[in-house]
């Protein structure tokens, strides 16, 4: 079996995923195909990778693609590829997305799903996406396409209505969001055989069930614990808190993400709100910073101590491919296109958050039905911005950009219809051969 990791020189990320497999004594043998378009950092990636296989048993193997022109040899044969590419990188995509439009008074945290940054980084990214769409349909035309990579909804919705690939979307935050939610609250004793329910948007999904073991109950105790945590000056998930305030619900992904997706919470005649609910902004490019100088420290460290023994992650990946290839039964919060509406009140062409079904014969969505009436609308802000971008990248038309930033939250609430034309227009410039299409 052959598992393609697609921007592989995301090396911690690669090693997660990469590393669980080698865990699990049914993807252990397989042939790992590595792809990137940075030999450098690709080639980081397997000497971590190649220590690890030898740690692990030296099960499998590794082999290394760089560059556009091996790309098609990296998809051929695969049955599972894994896509984290981030195209344009920190430096210069990801700064131009937070300076620009900060010279026009809008400020981000982290830019990567929605917001006029969210929206840059999918326009970047779907064209390369639809190349690898392209080449898979004809060297692995029954692969699945694990996507990782933000912007989550726009991207895997774009596979997903343009494309034959059989396409998933997967984040890091369905898993963890009830498990965070009561420790941070100090009810860890509620954790063990708790039962939930969780469907939104990627980044908006909401818990919307949370019960003990006994099938008691939890918001009520969360609503009263959630006021201590609001008067505490140290407490980073306020926004999420605030949720649970005022639309009855916690959602699954982190306050920074969430402080930008509405118009409520960063706001310019409001500057006291930053501090209030510690909205940490220009959080992204602090981090990108960090984790570059980090990863640099840590590689070091590794060549020199050698690579310790990985313990298997949260990340859903292996345990998709897992599931498929042994069909074991495996549930999931997947990335999906709503159709038959998964989640009644949501549009068909949404791409939606609900639990799944992972078998042998492949990724199985479960009907939701409706979502309470404040939250779809609070998705809703967020799926407008979403399609008005796929729309764009498929026309081509610069119109649906402006559409699509008028209509994002934050954007719309901060800027007239004038200035966020003239934002786009100079973002695209800024982005050159990022975005030939719309020159």
């Amino acid at each position: 079996m052959k598992i393609t990791f697609m921007g592989a020189g995301s090396t911690v990320f690669a090693r997660n995923v990469i590393g669980d497999c080698m865990c699990s004594e049914h993807l252990r043998d397989s042939v790992f195909a590595l792809y990137d378009i940075d030999a450098e950092r690709l080639e980081e990636s397997r000497v971590i990778l190649e220590a690890m296989r030898v740690t692990k048993g030296g099960f499998g193997s590794i082999e290394c693609y760089c560059g556009v022109e091996n790309r098609k040899e990296a998809l051929r044969g695969a049955t599972f590829v894994i896509n984290a590419i981030q195209v344009g990188g920190y430096d210069p995509c990801t700064i131009i997305d937070f300076e620009i439009p900060k010279k026009y008074g809008l400020r981000q945290t982290i830019a990567d799903t929605l917001g006029i940054g969210g929206i840059m980084r999918a326009l970047r990214t779907i064209p390369v996406m639809e190349e690898f769409a392209r080449d898979m349909e004809e060297v692995c035309p029954d692969a699945w396409f694990l996507n990782y990579t933000n912007s989550m909804a726009m991207l895997t919705g774009y596979m997903q209505r343009y494309t034959k690939v059989k396409t998933i979307g997967l984040c890091h935050s369905v898993q963890v969001c009830s498990y965070f939610l009561l420790k941070a609250l100090g009810m860890e004793d509620k954790l063990e055989n708790r039962k939930e329910l969780i469907a939104g948007i990627n980044h908006m999904g909401w818990l919307l069930e949370i019960q003990d073991k006994d099938g008691n109950d939890l918001y009520p105790e969360i609503k009263q614990r959630i006021e201590e945590k609001m008067n505490d000056p140290k407490c980073y998930d306020k926004v999420r808190y605030d949720y649970i305030r005022n639309f009855g619900y916690y959602c699954t992904e982190s306050s920074e993400h969430n402080a930008e997706y509405n118009a409520f919470y960063i706001k310019s005649k409001y500057p006291e709100l930053i501090e209030k609910y510690n909205i940490p902004l220009d959080e992204y490019p602090r981090r990108c910073i960090n984790q570059i100088e980090q990863w640099r420290k840590e590689y070091a460290e590794l060549l020199e101590n050698g690579v310790k023994d990985h313990e298997r992650s949260h990340e859903y990946a292996s345990r998709i491919m897992e599931a498929i290839v042994t069909n074991t039964p495996y549930e999931i919060g997947g990335n999906v296109l709503n159709t038959d509406h998964l989640i009644t009140n949501l549009p068909a062409e949404a791409c939606v958050e609900v639990p799944c079904l992972v078998n042998g014969s492949g990724i199985h969505p479960c009907h939701v039905g409706p979502l309470p009436v404040q939250c779809a609308a609070m998705n809703m802000t967020n799926i407008n911005v979403q399609l008005l971008t796929i729309e764009a990248a498929v026309t081509k038309k610069r119109e649906h950009i402006y559409q699509a930033a008028m209509l994002d939250p934050h954007t719309g609430s901060e800027l007239d219809i004038d200035t966020i034309k003239k934002m786009v227009d100079e973002l695209i410039e800024a982005h050159g051969d990022y975005l030939p299409e719309y020159h």
